[in-house]
């Protein structure tokens, strides 16, 4: 009895994505290029971002530290559930879930309010074009950056301690390919009525109130522009706010679906698609997104290229 009692408190198994089947390896080789393109893509761009004075404005530090955090949430979960892939075991342990529900919770909930505040810095840029280096100073970002952090280790330190003290001793085998908070919920046995309420008061902090921002920000931002005259200065605003809207709308909907949506419409088929988007594709793409409709970062990736080969010249002159 001692040792069901402990064996029950102890491993979780998760199922994950790959079922071994005829392209669980296609699936598995997928996952793998995706995982390692998000770390050199957002690598680079921290890197430009550091390296190129063009770039040393609010929205770019800001955006430096959105790559960051995407490097560090898809870090807390791809590694994991590839290497259960290759040792043919989803079996990860009580504080090693605990860990993965406290980091992701941090990152993501850092990443939501993140987002929400950077719709503030295209606000200031548009809508106060004259006033932006007063109103997005050095200090405002870094306070943007801390209320972003406070925000998503807040959600941590609420959530998981409520979600890893249910009672999981109905079932230990996790419908997921890791620890997400709605998943972790449908295995408990115990009365989830308290942690439901604290999570939907997080889930309304972490997501509609950052939504919030963005809704009145982009209304503000619709409304100066509408009343502008001059069709290049309407373009050009759209062009500025036109990434982060796209970023916004991706990273949102499909979280708002997770954590938002009733239990009921949930299905674990639909659960894991929707964590993929969020969790593993989009991370990928919001770099992609920054820097393909963006010229200043795809005019400081030509500057690096041509100081490299600059010093590569100089260097082989040398010789």
């Amino acid at each position: 009895m001692v040792g069901d009692n402990k064996t029950c408190s102890s491993d979780f198994t998760l199922i994950g994505l790959f079922t071994h089947g005829a392209t669980s390896g296609f699936l598995f080789s997928i996952i793998c290029v995706v995982f390692f393109m998000t770390m050199i893509v957002n690598g680079v761009m921290i890197f430009l971002i550091h390296i190129d004075p063009y770039l040393h404005t609010p929205m770019y530090f800001l955006l430096s530290h959105l790559s960051f955090i995407d490097m560090m949430y898809i870090s807390t979960i791809v590694p994991k559930m590839l290497v259960n892939y290759l040792v043919g075991k989803g079996t990860i342990s009580f504080v090693a879930c605990t860990a993965q529900h406290f980091l992701y919770m941090g990152f993501v909930g850092a990443e939501f309010f993140l987002l929400g505040l950077m719709a503030y810095d295209r606000y200031v840029a548009i809508c106060n074009p004259l006033r932006y280096p007063v109103l997005m100073s050095h200090q405002v970002c870094w306070m943007i950056l801390a209320s972003s952090w406070f925000g998503g280790a807040l959600d941590s330190f609420l959530l998981t301690p409520i979600t890893m003290s249910l009672p999981f001793c109905s079932s230990r085998k996790i419908n997921h390919f890791f620890c997400e908070a709605p998943t972790m919920l449908r295995l408990a046995c115990g009365d989830k009525a308290a942690y439901e309420m604290v999570m939907y008061v997080c889930c309304v902090m972490m997501l509609l109130i950052p939504f919030s921002v963005i809704i009145a920000s982009y209304a503000r931002i619709l409304i100066t522009v509408h009343q502008m005259k001059s069709a290049e200065g309407k373009k050009k605003a759209f062009a500025t706010c036109s990434s982060h809207i796209m970023v916004v709308t991706l990273f949102y909907g499909a979280a708002l679906y997770t954590y938002m949506v009733p239990q009921s419409y949930h299905t674990p088929i639909k659960d894991k698609v929707f964590s993929t988007f969020y969790t593993i594709l989009t991370p990928l793409l919001n770099p992609l997104i920054y820097s393909l409709r963006n010229t200043d970062v795809t005019g400081a990736f030509k500057r690096v290229l041509a100081r490299c080969q600059g010093v590569h010249g100089v260097t082989r002159e040398g010789f």
